[in-house]
């Protein structure tokens, strides 16, 4: 493991590289385990250009894991831990994959997945329990049984994603950015140096990972910069509170959270708000879901202008990043595009829109990296403009400056009366008032507009769910959104289907409404 991890060991030694509510790995530990566990995909008889899945909650083994993979040229599958065994079973056949590693919070449903009739045989099943069910080798038994000797072994393996996707299967997203013939491993290591560089991360600082890292944003803001000596300290869940105690214990340089993470903090004691010392943060990334202003705002007059932005996808990587400063003089900007991406918005007729005018967004990397749906040569051409080009469906512009803005997801949209309602904007006022925990905006049918405006809404402790409050929310978005954009009916839900990422599941809200209907918009 020598090109990766071995100058690391010699340089950082015996502090440690990862830490998790088990333990600590110092990086000597992390170089010969990461040997151990490559040596055993290899008598297991896995080889360059295979697959390896990883089921697992956040613990230091996935990194093991993905280390291995990367340096042995193999592709590893993050799978999302919310499936049943059907769809992890479905996942292990579709992406063609020959090994599993499942973590011990996981083990009943890797047992169920690989009970699954259509679940692929597979030549090596590990579980990081020490009595391992029938069909798992327990994972510890097995890295102790092989030598922890540098391998000599060369490839470049990386991530394929799985998308959750709206309608049926998810589609695992391949990047031949880190794929292809002939890229030399040191490739990773250059992004890992990469992203410290231009993210504002110190050279050999401390992540804090608290969100999944089978979801790519999660996985490029600790695994990447991990590459580049940022330790990481990760915890499996997240709990506010014990969120600002980690960032002091373990003086976290850099952390990555999503709008409803703030919400959250912002929801902390008061007395133990003002006590926290963030002195030690120096990169504080937020993204995958939009965020109120007022949210934002209130986390930069706390933490300070470290707060940035960053606006991309599982397909496109990093779009546009923003700071602190910058988006405070244009608030709701996402930035502007990286120098190597280019930002094409298309408006319905298939034009280009002129500044300030909305339309789907469209990419291009100007290095010709591009990205394919994994068997789905439909899907792949769907999203596709023209080879290189492709969007994933979001709604937005650029100002005069170059700056893009986010108007919402194409899919999200509601059409009432023949006018495009994007939910984004509305759900912000709703978070923005102080009973209000959580929103979701969507289009339910209307006989004479077609769809009306409908708000689901979670309240924060301490309040009733009642008429007065409708009214009330009611009065606030009238005081901040146009006539057309008002909610004409809210209810009140007692957790809405957010998943840990910060995406919302709205489907689970609407569908409701449509059932029985030949038409679902």
């Amino acid at each position: 493991m020598a090109t990766l991890l071995q100058p690391l060991a010699d340089r950082l030694g015996e502090t440690p590289a990862l830490s998790d509510e088990h333990g600590s790995t110092s990086w000597s530990e992390l170089n010969q385990r990461v040997n151990r566990l490559m040596a055993a995909l290899q008598g297991a008889g896995l080889e360059k250009g295979d697959t390896l899945s990883i089921l697992s909650e956040n613990r230091r083994e996935y990194y093991e894991c993905m280390l291995a993979a990367t340096h042995l040229g193999i592709r590893y599958v993050p799978i999302n831990w919310h499936w049943v065994g059907e769809e992890v079973s479905y996942v292990l056949e579709n992406s063609d994959s020959q090994a599993l590693v499942v973590g011990a919070a996981f083990g009943e449903l890797g047992r169920e997945a690989l009970a699954q009739p259509d679940c692929p045989e597979l030549k090596l099943a590990l579980m990081m329990r020490e009595n391992a069910p029938e069909g798992f080798q327990p994972y510890e038994a097995v890295l102790a049984d092989h030598s922890p000797s540098e391998s000599e072994a060369t490839g470049l393996g990386g991530p394929m994603f799985y998308t959750s996707g709206t309608t049926g299967r998810p589609k695992g997203v391949v990047s031949d950015s880190f794929s292809g013939e002939g890229k030399p491993v040191e490739l990773m290591m250059l992004v890992g140096q990469s992203i410290v560089g231009n993210l504002g991360m110190p050279e050999t600082g401390r992540t804090l990972l608290i969100g999944p890292v089978y979801h790519s944003a999660q996985w490029a803001f600790s695994f990447l910069p991990l590459l580049a000596g940022n330790a990481v300290v990760m915890r499996h869940g997240f709990e506010a509170g014990e969120t600002l105690d980690l960032i002091e214990e373990h003086s976290i340089t850099n952390i990555h959270l999503v709008p409803t993470q703030f919400v959250r903090l912002l929801r902390v004691d008061a007395t133990r708000r003002e006590r926290f010392d963030a002195s030690s943060l120096q990169a504080v990334w937020h993204g995958a879901a939009p965020c109120s202003p007022e949210i934002k705002r209130a986390m930069i007059d706390w933490w300070g202008e470290k707060v940035s932005e960053y606006y991309g996808s599982t397909e496109s990587a990093i779009i546009s990043t923003i700071d602190s400063a910058e988006w405070l003089e244009r608030p709701g900007s996402l930035g502007k595009p990286l120098p190597n991406l280019e930002v094409r918005v298309v408006k319905e007729d298939g034009s280009i829109a002129a500044p300030g005018e909305a339309g789907q967004l469209y990419f291009r990397n100007q290095m010709g990296t591009d990205f394919e749906y994994h068997k789905d040569p439909v899907k792949t051409r769907e999203a596709h403009l023209e080879p290189g080009v492709f969007s994933v469906g979001d709604i937005g512009y650029l100002d005069e400056e170059g700056y893009l803005f986010m108007s919402d997801r194409k899919i999200d949209m509601i059409i009432s009366g023949g006018v495009n309602i994007y939910p984004a904007e509305i759900e912000g006022v709703l978070v923005s008032h102080p009973a209000v925990a959580d929103a979701a905006v969507f289009g339910i049918p209307n006989e004479e507009f077609g769809e009306e405006v409908k708000a689901a809404v979670e309240l924060l402790p301490g309040h009733t769910p009642a008429d007065p409050l409708v009214e009330e929310l009611k009065k606030h978005c009238r005081e901040h959104l146009a006539g057309y954009k008002m909610p004409r009916s809210i209810d009140f839900e007692e957790k809405l289907p957010r998943h840990p990422t910060g995406k919302l599941y709205k489907r689970l809200l609407r569908d409701r409404y449509w059932e029985g209907r030949d038409r679902n918009i």
